[in-house]
């Protein structure tokens, strides 16, 4: 089967188990660390959505 019409996400997902499965790191470390970088990523998407927010409903300061 090829990616190349897979989903973006499938596609990261393969490349980022190649690069742990290469360099052999224990699961438990992957799966902390995926823990981590999930919460960044939901941090960064909640401000993205604030941002974006407060450009399309700018405050009444005037």
């Amino acid at each position: 089967m090829s990616l190349e019409n897979a989903p973006d996400e499938v596609k990261l997902a393969v490349d980022l188990i190649m690069l742990l499965e290469q360099h052999a790191i224990p699961p438990q470390t992957v799966l902390r660390a995926l823990d981590i970088v999930k919460r960044d990523y939901e941090s960064k998407q909640k401000s993205a959505e604030a941002a974006s927010q407060e450009t399309n409903h700018p405050s009444d300061a005037g």
